[in-house]
């Protein structure tokens, strides 16, 4: 099995299940090391087996773990047997953020989402594998002055008037440093990884199981077609220079913008693995959650806008929708960040998407929907499958926009998304594909709306998607719409940057 098979499927064995043996467990955690584990100049085949058995082990210590609790499982009752169930999935939580965030790359990727897309998780554990969001095993000052010495030339404190060793973040592939430049600007520093490029192609070179899964989830996909796409789009982050031009062109293009803001880049002060912007501070995802509900639901908003806007009037979509991604300031503003994995689309490949909303939400017409998800290779031609299956199966999808109403994004929601994607129950499964110019789009049914239930976040999403729609182009339906209104107002045209 390969290590991100193994790393799926412990994200799977974490959740509060009735049965002992979906469970894993705990490691105690060793000193954090200089260099996170893995991360080395090593050849790719061994580097792939070894983290590939570092993944085995995480397994193989849940499985002794339940095996060796069964019994008190079987003994225990009512309240007793629950809590020894929240107890060892607690400590599997804190096994799995231990690993995975030493390991950095494509499987602490995995926990990152595990940690805000499953509905199963008990709050505590939760909180154990939010840590991977923001906050994991950093490598050394030394290491990090090393990778800016190497990109910029100088060392960190003379690039910059001020640098702090201590970084201020760290995340799958890089970690993020306070420096004040000599002309005054306070910026944040992100620097990568030594050895992650070699770290992420290894989890990426294990895809067999990978291509086994999504062969079972739609036998009419071109498997092969689906990993090269996320295989690019992967490898795409470790190319800071791609990223800083992917942030420098959201901020062009939001700048100004009443709730969104996207931090700007220092340019002469960043390379192929150092990426400096400026320094943004704001509340993170846990202190939002503590929020008053209408404060949350005006920052889901602005979380909405970002996402759709982006995507039908930009032509581009930021592709990691995860909490650590983004800082709030209260009154809808947010601030958004890191840029490594955004998609762009031709009027090519963006018109398939606008005909299906269109003809199923507005037009109302089942069938043009149906021709619509043929023509873009969403659905296999003249499957045996009448309309009404199809659309049945795909309307968990449109839910929140095919009536105008005020609506609750809830947990609940969020899981039959993600639930229908995978179902394969269902007969429309054999006959539906992701193009892949589009799999990266599906980011949004896995983790935009689990964000967005997470908050309970409510609104009219079908007014507002409305305002956003290139076919309807509806006036504004909330103040944030309204502002949002006149800051377009005062754009010549709008400004694509695919």
């Amino acid at each position: 099995m390969s290590a991100a098979g193994v790393a799926a499927a412990l994200l799977l064995l974490i959740r509060r299940r009735r049965r002992p043996a979906e469970h894993t467990s705990p490691r105690p955690a060793g000193p954090t090391q200089r260099l996170p584990a893995g991360l080395t100049q090593r050849r790719p085949a061994g580097l792939r087996l070894r983290r590939g058995i570092a993944a085995l082990r995480l397994a193989a210590r849940g499985g002794a773990r339940y095996a060796s609790n069964a019994p008190r499982l079987f003994a225990a009752a009512g309240e007793n047997r629950q809590r020894l169930r929240n107890d060892l999935a607690l400590q599997t939580a804190e096994d799995v953020a231990v690993t995975l965030g030493a390991m950095k790359g494509v499987l602490m990727k995995l926990g990152q989402m595990a940690s805000y897309v499953d509905d199963g998780l008990s709050p505590a554990v939760r909180r154990t594998l939010s840590r991977l969001q923001d906050s994991v095993p950093p490598m050394s000052p030394e290491l990090a002055a090393g990778v800016v010495t190497e990109e910029l030339g100088l060392p960190p404190e003379r690039v910059f008037a001020q640098w702090d060793p201590e970084p201020i973040a760290a995340a799958s592939i890089g970690q993020v440093h306070r420096a004040m430049t000599h002309d005054g600007r306070a910026v944040a520093v992100k620097v990568q990884y030594p050895g992650i490029a070699e770290s992420m192609a290894a989890d990426l070179a294990n895809a067999a199981l990978l291509r086994r899964m999504l062969k079972v989830t739609a036998p009419s996909q071109d498997v092969d077609a689906l990993v090269a796409e996320l295989r690019d789009r992967v490898l795409e982050e470790l190319d800071y220079h791609r990223e800083a031009e992917n942030q420098r062109r959201f901020a062009a293009y939001y700048a100004g913008h009443p709730t969104i803001r996207v931090p700007g880049i220092a340019g002469d002060l960043s390379a192929r693995r150092v990426v400096t912007s400026e320094l943004s501070a704001g509340a993170r995802w846990a202190e939002l959650l503590t929020w008053s509900q209408e404060q949350r639901d005006l920052a889901a908003e602005t979380i909405y806008r970002f996402v759709f806007r982006s995507l039908y009037e930009a032509h581009a979509f930021n592709g990691d929708p995860h909490p650590g991604n983004y800082l709030f300031h209260g009154d809808g503003q947010v601030t958004f960040l890191d840029y490594g994995l955004v998609k762009h689309f031709t009027d090519v490949e963006l018109g398939p998407l606008i005909h299906m909303v269109r003809n199923l939400c507005v037009k109302n017409d089942p069938e043009a929907f149906r021709r619509a998800m043929e023509e873009a290779g969403f659905l296999v031609r003249d499957a045996p499958l009448s309309t009404e299956v199809i659309v049945d199966h795909m309307a968990v999808f449109y839910q929140l926009v095919r009536e105008s109403a005020p609506q609750t994004i809830t947990p609940d929601y969020a899981s039959a998304v993600v639930r229908r994607f995978f179902d394969l129950r269902s007969p429309v499964t054999a006959y539906v594909a992701i193009p892949r110019s589009y799999v990266i789009l599906q980011r949004i049914n896995l983790g935009l709306f689990a964000l967005l239930g997470e908050l309970n976040a409510t609104a009219n999403w079908r007014a507002i998607a409305e305002e956003i729609w290139p076919f309807v182009r509806a006036p504004a339906s909330t103040p944030i719409g309204e502002a949002e209104a006149a800051w377009r107002a005062s754009r010549t045209g709008t400004r694509s940057f695919a």
